[in-house]
């Protein structure tokens, strides 16, 4: 079982949970247009957050050479940094387009990353978290390519590559990955189809006590009952939606989540 982090909640603030900022497509000009709009929400939850959450994907591409980083998106960067400089609990889970993260993220702009979903404990409520990529049925041929990009070897072939031919390379694999999955990633059909939803209602059969199960990836807010007592959360995307989740506590300091679109 996943071992579990504790956090303690203030009842005056706020916990946010957002993914799939995908900064760096379709092009220079529409992605800045959309990093404006996501420092603007950084800006407005800054005001009662305790804690933001980036559930994965919030660049297209991202590997960090030794030496080297994408260039590029120099307004996010400086905001998280200066969010983590106030004090705000800036936590971050890798997806399967920016998991390629080896210290730069966390010794300069001051994050926590995880490489794995993990489960928290929130003012007693149990909420499991990730980006949600490789979770479920399915999906048997990304599973096997995330595996080769999760090998450290392979990790360190890339990095032999000089960063304009393998950031290149990067990029043009990810716009045409987008082209082909891309219409598939906003469409729901049932919630039997959900891979998601049936790994919550699999990982429920063992830890019941789970009351919130928050992910990204899916590109497509969601809101789904999977008990009287558990709720999965799809926090959606920012190509579209600009959607996010926020966790809160009542007078009792029982916890509450809810699901935002702008």
């Amino acid at each position: 079982m996943t071992t579990i982090e504790n956090i303690s909640l203030n009842p005056k603030q706020k916990i946010y949970f957002a993914s799939d900022f995908h900064l760096g497509v379709p092009n220079t000009k529409e992605s800045i247009s959309r990093e404006k709009r996501i420092i603007q929400w950084l800006d407005d939850v800054s005001k009662d957050a305790q804690a933001v959450f980036l559930l994965g994907d919030i660049f297209d591409f991202w590997f960090e050479y030794k030496h080297v980083v994408p260039k590029g998106h120099v307004r996010m960067l400086g905001k998280l940094a200066e969010m983590a400089d106030s004090g705000i609990d800036i936590r971050m889970f890798v997806g399967n387009h920016d998991l390629w993260t080896f210290g730069y993220l966390e010794n300069e702009i001051g994050l926590k990353i995880y490489h794995k979903p993990q489960l928290f404990k929130i003012n007693e409520t149990l909420c499991f978290v990730g980006h949600g990529d490789g979770l479920g049925w399915g999906d048997w041929g990304y599973k096997f390519i995330k595996g080769v990009f999760a090998c450290r070897t392979k990790q360190r072939m890339f990095a032999a590559l000089h960063p304009w031919i393998g950031i290149g390379l990067a990029n043009f694999l990810s716009r045409k990955s987008r082209a082909k999955t891309g219409k598939n990633d906003a469409a729901f059909t049932s919630v039997e189809k959900e891979s998601l939803y049936g790994f919550c209602k699999e990982y429920l059969e063992k830890n019941s006590d789970v009351k919130y199960f928050i992910f990204g990836h899916r590109h497509l807010p969601l809101e789904i009952n999977l008990s009287e007592a558990s709720t999965y959360f799809n926090t959606g995307d920012w190509l579209n939606y600009d959607s996010y989740v926020e966790l809160k506590t009542d007078i009792e300091r029982r916890l509450i989540a809810s699901l935002h679109t702008k």
